[in-house]
């Protein structure tokens, strides 16, 4: 949850809106989201207005209030447009705090907090559910630093002049003009490791191991997955996500050493 009305950290100015604007750069944030509001329902936000959970507004630590950014769960593909008006969040290196209504199409109040991929948008961008990014793997295999907690860093945007001017190039005659080339990018994804810290069909215990596993080592990426198996539905508490089996291994002996048993998981990439 979000602190309100906590004042802003000192730091550089941020200069995401005119990059954004300038179409030179698209930025994008990695890291834990979590969620507020019943309980802050009416209070002021950093910004002076009045928290609405039922308004797609979120908490953002520095950068500029009303900046818009596209938040998705790479998980489920689900995504929604927010409004940066508040500050936070403050603990266990989250790196957005979303309103309620805003949370909910995201898994985030089932789950308490996900691992999200956000990007700066244009103001004008509606706020509310929208579509996941068409280069969400290109957003993703960009991050420079995989492995921290979190990471925001900047891409190049589509190059909109070039493509004008290709544009407006002549097109040649049918009867000179070269076969068309088709196809679809396939951007290959790697394999990767998580380790799976318990099964459970009380959603209630798997919440608890959650919260274990976090109290141990608050920089741990732990999220919750629901299968169903032969009509039962199992709950899973599933932790990190890495390239290689040997770093799943280690962390499954490390969280062995505090009672915390677990088996690693190869997730196939594609």
């Amino acid at each position: 949850m979000t602190f309100l009305a906590a004042p802003a950290r000192a730091g550089k100015p941020s200069n995401v809106k005119s990059a954004a604007a300038k179409g030179a750069v698209k930025t994008v944030l990695r890291g834990r989201a979590s969620w507020y509001g019943r309980e802050f329902q009416g209070r002021r936000t950093t910004n002076g207005e009045r928290f609405n959970r039922f308004k797609y507004t979120c908490a953002h630590r520095t950068l500029p209030f009303g900046t818009r950014l596209r938040v998705t769960n790479p998980r489920t593909g689900k995504a929604v447009v927010v409004r940066v008006s508040d500050r936070g969040p403050f603990r266990h290196q989250r790196i957005l705090d979303l309103a309620e209504v805003a949370a909910r199409p995201l898994d985030i109040v089932r789950l308490g907090a996900i691992t999200i991929v956000a990007e700066v948008v244009p103001e004008a961008t509606p706020l509310g559910p929208t579509d996941a990014p068409d280069d969400l793997a290109q957003l993703q295999a960009a991050d420079p630093e995989p492995e921290a907690a979190f990471a925001t860093y900047t891409i190049p945007a589509e190059d909109e002049p070039a493509a004008a001017a290709t544009a407006s190039k002549p097109t040649p005659s049918p009867a000179v003009a070269a076969p068309a080339k088709t196809g679809t990018l396939i951007v290959p994804v790697a394999s990767t490791f998580i380790v799976q810290a318990g099964t459970f069909a009380d959603p209630a215990n798997a919440q608890a191991m959650l919260a274990r596993i976090e109290s141990l080592d608050d920089k741990l990426d732990v999220n919750l997955s629901q299968e169903t198996i032969d009509g039962r539905v199992l709950n899973r508490v599933l932790v990190g996500s890495f390239a290689s089996r040997p770093e799943a291994e280690a962390l499954r002996k490390r969280l062995r050493v505090y009672g915390v048993g677990g088996l690693v998981r190869e997730i196939p990439g594609t």
